[in-house]
């Protein structure tokens, strides 16, 4: 006979059998629902009942990063990779992301470094800390240029994107920008969005920056060999593209309950590569097509063996179109990923 489970005991307070569990669906539910206020609710009050529970704390370190609570989420993060609770590379990537999320670049340094001379880093992810590596060390000595910048006098200045050849020096000038008038800078600007030389990343900044500030005027943008004339004020945010958000519900409604840190991770680069393609609509056009290719570029990531075929039958996708997206997708990679 199985034996009934006894309630647990904590502060005097008794709680009935099963209490943890259901207040763990409760709380992945409510975060798979996107109300991550709810989430953390629940899951913190699961904590207290199982404080090593990995399915709880991972779940609790998504919702506080959803929520914004980015400190929250770092102290627990670094806590469970303290603890060894969780897929510890998993854990590593997440603990990265949410770091990224507070710029603490010098922190990302040092994490990386101190996994590469453990020298137990899989092979398949070497190449993805190593890049983390050198962008968050360029980030944190880049902050001296930032610094200059915002002391020079007024009169003097010029954004210089040319002149500039580090593509993190340039996104700290034009960050800059955000809580200042960006109008006098417009000649400059308007001849960077068409110059060949102009990297697609900041051509997307500066087309933010552009509606933040209400410029309401026609300008032309050049990308991927595509010449596009937009006014900054009539583009929507590049989160809400009806085929970004398409593809994200597609790979949300197979992923996120079964494997929520890989379509966390899914979804950043999606929105990078989104991010770098805007506002170009890319080829091909039907939105299974790019989530299978997601989908099967993650799992390369995170080094699990692809199943093209597979992947191309849940998708409902064509192999010619997913291998045309997975080719694109790759492509922006490599221009976004190693230099951002």
């Amino acid at each position: 006979m199985k034996k009934r489970e006894r309630p647990k005991k904590i502060d005097n307070v008794i709680f009935l059998p099963g209490l943890e569990k259901r207040l763990t669906d409760k709380g992945l539910e409510s975060l798979h629902n996107k109300r991550f206020r709810e989430a953390i609710h629940y899951l913190e009050e699961a904590k207290e009942l199982d404080p090593e529970n990995g399915e709880i704390l991972v779940g609790l370190v998504l919702a506080y990063f959803e929520a914004g609570a980015f400190q929250k989420a770092k102290v627990l993060a670094n806590d469970m990779l303290l603890k060894g609770i969780g897929d510890y590379y998993q854990m590593v990537d997440l603990y990265l992301t949410v770091l990224v999320q507070l710029h603490e670049y010098n922190e990302i340094a040092l994490t990386i470094e101190a996994l590469l001379e453990e020298k137990e880093i899989p092979p398949e992810k070497h190449d993805h800390f190593l890049t983390l590596l050198q962008f968050s060390k360029r980030m944190a000595e880049n902050s001296r240029v930032e610094r200059d910048f915002d002391e020079e006098e007024p009169e003097s200045k010029a954004l210089n994107l040319f002149a500039l050849k580090n593509l993190n020096e340039q996104m700290l000038i034009v960050s800059n920008l955000a809580e200042k008038n960006i109008r006098p800078f417009m000649d400059e600007i308007k001849e960077y969005l068409v110059s060949d030389e102009g990297h697609p990343f900041l051509k997307t900044m500066l087309l933010s920056l552009l509606k933040e500030q209400e410029y309401d005027k026609r300008i032309m943008v050049k990308k991927f060999n595509l010449e596009l004339n937009v006014v900054p004020t009539e583009l929507s945010d590049f989160k809400t593209e009806p085929r970004l958000l398409e593809i994200e519900k597609l790979l949300e409604d197979r992923l996120e309950s079964k494997d929520p840190v890989l379509f966390e991770n899914i979804k950043g680069i999606l929105e990078r590569t989104f991010f770098i393609s805007y506002p170009v609509d890319l080829e091909p056009e039907r939105a299974e097509a790019w989530a299978a290719a997601y989908h099967l570029l993650a799992q390369e990531y995170f080094g699990i063996e692809p199943d093209f075929d597979l992947i191309s039958e849940e998708y409902q996708a064509s192999s010619e179109h997913i291998a045309q997206a997975l080719a694109k997708i790759k492509e922006l990679e490599e221009i976004s990923y190693p230099n951002i």
